[in-house]
């Protein structure tokens, strides 16, 4: 990953303003050398979602050397103290765009296999301005597994079906548990966040070790003594979406054997279930409320 890093000080970020990027090499193929310059105002292609001073979109870039499809996520207004912090410590990666790529980063050191950061930046100045972008590379042929278990589900014989999701419940609970024992939690821990390959809905793959991918890290934090709260959230939450069709509670208890703290943890792991069981009727409870009140 390339970076362009530019000395100011503070009165030059203050007056003229300053950026810090992050590049792939070739990204400047697809998007135009003077991409920075346009990259804030540039028209997304296609699937644009804004909200609140933030927008995703869709971006698909053609050159002669080939496609490249993005996610382009953009934060325009921040708040005043992140673009007061930004302003006097530029190198503090006070922006979400700039969090993100980290944290993508990180997780790709860790061996979990998340979409790959393309570019990113941030806008420093002039006066208190602060925005950010960060471009991911899109999970081209990729299912969410809220679509893809029904799907499976559709397509394999009963017996296959059971074997797709005995190696994928493993997988599973491999990847949170990688994150967890770092202390590292999503936060967004949705099964819409995770993706397969279509062709994996079709057929019982080898090994699903390195199969899965895990996206939207905007959120991902470390909590070195606050984690038992942070696993509870996590896991209630997956256990939450997992109400789709195909997946039972044999499967959602598979989970929780191959997850679960091991030995001596044991009093602890019971008391994580309680926890994560009573968090998932809250989650219930409250949908129920909010689809009610539509």
């Amino acid at each position: 990953m390339l970076a362009t890093e530019e000395p100011a000080t503070l009165w030059e970020r203050l007056v003229r303003g300053w950026r810090r990027l992050r590049q792939v090499p070739e990204w400047a193929t697809f998007a135009g050398d003077d991409w920075a310059d346009r990259i804030m105002d540039v028209p997304v292609t296609d699937r644009f979602y804004a909200k609140q001073g933030r927008s995703t979109g869709r971006l698909v870039l053609d050159s002669p050397a080939g496609r490249l499809v993005v996610y382009l996520k953009r934060h325009f207004h921040l708040p005043l103290f992140r673009r007061l912090m930004a302003l006097v410590w530029p190198g503090g990666d006070w922006s979400p765009a700039m969090q993100e790529y980290n944290h993508l980063q990180w997780a790709r050191r860790q061996g979990v296999p998340v979409p790959r950061p393309v570019a990113a930046g941030e806008f420093i100045g002039p006066a208190l301005r602060l925005q950010s972008f960060l471009a991911v590379e899109e999970l081209t042929g990729m299912l969410p597994l809220h679509e893809a278990v029904p799907l499976a589900a559709a397509r394999l014989a009963p017996d296959e079906f059971l074997r797709w999701k005995r190696g994928l419940v493993a997988e599973l609970a491999r990847l949170a548990r990688r994150l967890h024992d770092r202390r590292h939690f999503h936060k967004d821990l949705y099964l819409c966040h995770f993706f397969i390959h279509a062709d994996d809905a079709a057929g019982v793959p080898g090994a699903w070790r390195g199969r899965v991918w895990l996206i939207d890290l905007h959120r991902l934090a470390h909590h070195a003594h606050s984690w038992p709260v942070w696993v509870v959230k996590d896991l209630a939450q997956l256990l939450y979406s997992s109400e789709v069709r195909g997946v039972t509670a044999r499967d959602r208890l598979r989970f929780w054997k191959l997850y679960r703290p091991d030995g001596a943890r044991r009093t602890l792991g019971r008391w994580l279930r309680r926890a994560i069981l009573f968090k998932w009727r809250r989650y219930r409870r409250h949908n129920r409320k909010r689809q009610a009140q539509a």
